[in-house]
């Protein structure tokens, strides 16, 4: 759960790898941060928002002069990712009248677009999430990297293993698709790349903390 309202962090404060179970807006008022999250890497500075989606996952580093984070529910018709706003003061005022109003008024006026980091941790994190089946050995080799240090880097990086974040990427697109599925689960297993049903089960169990047929009932 998420809590709403401004939370205050502490100069060089670190936020380890953390899911949260609903979709938030964080709007930036004050300082900055840089956050690794399922969707890649960026630097978030006063007057940005970034829009988290459902069961993401991300870690954040906060910068020397600590930042204000106002945290909004998250509503219909606003994508996953960062973008800014011209007036982070008007949605700060309004949220303390009205958090739902103040998301409104942020998704109104939300420009999408943030600088994302381009490191190796952040092409390997998009290759990732393109290709659930990659093998890292080849893909580390292709880039000239040491197998050993790229899963090394990458967890100092994401605060995951390569291989956690793989599997998260292939369980959250799962979780999304099972809106639109009818059918049998060790089909649809199968078809999102699981070993079997078991394993789906296993992994949506552990990302969200429903069984599959629990959350296609509540989504």
């Amino acid at each position: 759960m998420t809590r709403h309202g401004i939370g205050a962090h502490a100069a060089g404060e670190r936020l380890p790898r953390h899911r949260h179970a609903e979709g938030y807006i964080a709007v930036v008022l004050d300082g900055g941060f840089e956050e690794a999250g399922d969707d890649g890497r960026f630097t978030a500075r006063a007057g940005m928002v970034v829009v988290h989606g459902l069961y993401e996952a991300h870690q954040d580093r906060f910068e020397a002069r600590g930042a204000r984070v106002l945290n909004l529910p998250g509503i219909p018709g606003l994508a996953p990712g960062a973008g800014s706003i011209a007036d982070s003061d008007a949605v700060a005022r309004l949220a303390e009248r009205d958090p739902l109003a103040a998301a409104h008024l942020v998704r109104e006026t939300f420009i999408p677009g943030a600088r994302q980091a381009a490191d190796w941790p952040d092409l390997l994190a998009e290759a990732l999430r393109t290709d659930p089946d990659l093998a890292l050995g080849p893909w580390a080799d292709a880039m000239r990297l040491d197998p050993a240090s790229v899963s090394r880097g990458f967890a100092r990086a994401y605060g995951v293993s390569p291989k956690r974040f793989r599997l998260e990427a292939r369980t959250r697109r799962a979780v999304l698709a099972l809106t639109q599925w009818h059918g049998s689960l060790a089909i649809f297993a199968a078809d999102q790349g699981f070993a079997d049903q078991a394993h789906l089960t296993r992994s949506i169990t552990a990302l969200t903390g429903h069984t599959p047929g629990k959350v296609r009932s509540i989504r």
